[in-house]
């Protein structure tokens, strides 16, 4: 169990992928709800969607991914090279024994999301992507000069040892920062919040665990694999929510998604930063159960699309 002041979440120890997690649940029954988290973050970041999923019928899994919280962190960069994380994926799915499964992603955690969907579809009934492209478009938008500045941290993150000093800067205060600095509404995540971020990444071998996922995603040739010149088009019905003041990923990097995703609904939240789902948990929530009842209010419209829902 992990609590604070905003939330209370109840722990358990799932096996999968040879590798032992730790997840937070709510809900019971068959229908499985699979929320998975960004850097440099924890489960928690699902505090304000738990009770909401659950309350609709799900059994709601938030882990904390390989390299995370109390899951287990190997420190070999190759522990965290796509398909190992995308095989994660897989296995808490498996192992839930659900016969359906929403899958959730933000950052991080939206890029595997969008690997599974179009590795193994067959696992996923419904995609939620919070703040996290398409590959395809992303790779698009990196090849420009507006969007390489953006992503000038990944660069950084392949440093030995400076990266980590950043992140465990004051006990962990660094890695808190980061996410602090580039909020709209740091009120969002008050302190009982920011002490979990904290104790994530001063956890001895954590910092390098999370940074890992980085390192292994541009080794040994890892950047041409996860990015080929062909994608799969994903035919899952699936909701992109986007935060316009993402400080890391522009809103262009959404262009075009829809010649890779058939069914695909994007809704964009004006004035809200990268970490949406914290930040706007009332309008985020709202959208995601109207598209689950599969209401009109969060379809995108032909006249602004871009309209949050009303």
């Amino acid at each position: 169990m992990i609590t604070g002041g905003s939330f209370v979440m109840d722990a358990i120890r799932v096996r999968a992928n040879e590798i032992n997690f730790e997840v937070f649940e709510a809900g019971s029954g068959n229908r499985l709800a699979l929320c998975l988290h960004g850097f440099p973050e924890h489960a928690i970041s699902w505090r304000h969607q738990m009770p909401l999923l659950a309350r609709l019928g799900y059994r709601v899994w938030a882990p904390n991914l390989r390299g995370y919280g109390g899951t287990d962190s190997p420190q070999e960069v190759s522990a965290y090279r796509m398909e190992v994380l995308v095989q994660d994926v897989a296995g808490l799915i498996r192992a839930s024994g659900a016969r359906e499964t929403l899958l959730l992603g933000h950052d991080w955690g939206g890029a595997l999301a969008w690997t599974l969907a179009m590795r193994e579809p067959s696992l996923i009934d419904r995609l939620v992507v919070c703040n996290l492209p398409h590959p395809a478009c992303f790779m698009r938008e990196l090849k420009r000069p507006p969007q390489a500045l953006r992503s000038w941290y990944m660069a950084l993150f392949q440093l030995p040892w400076l990266p980590e000093a950043l992140l465990r800067f004051r006990h962990g205060q660094g890695a808190v920062d980061m996410i602090l600095r580039t909020s709209r509404d740091r009120s969002r995540f008050p302190e009982d919040v920011r002490e979990v971020y904290r104790r994530n990444a001063s956890r001895p071998g954590g910092a390098t665990a999370m940074l890992n996922w980085y390192r292994a995603l541009v080794r040994d040739g890892a950047w041409r694999e996860n990015f080929p010149r062909k994608f799969p088009k994903i035919e899952i019905p699936t909701l992109l929510l986007w935060g316009d003041q993402d400080a890391a990923l522009s809103l262009r990097t959404t262009r075009g998604t829809e010649a890779y995703v058939t069914n695909l609904t994007l809704r964009v939240l004006p004035g809200v930063s990268h970490w949406v789902q914290q930040e706007a948990p009332e309008a985020v929530n709202a959208m995601i159960e109207a598209w689950l009842a599969d209401s009109t209010a969060c379809r995108p419209q032909a006249s602004n699309p871009r309209d949050p829902c009303r």
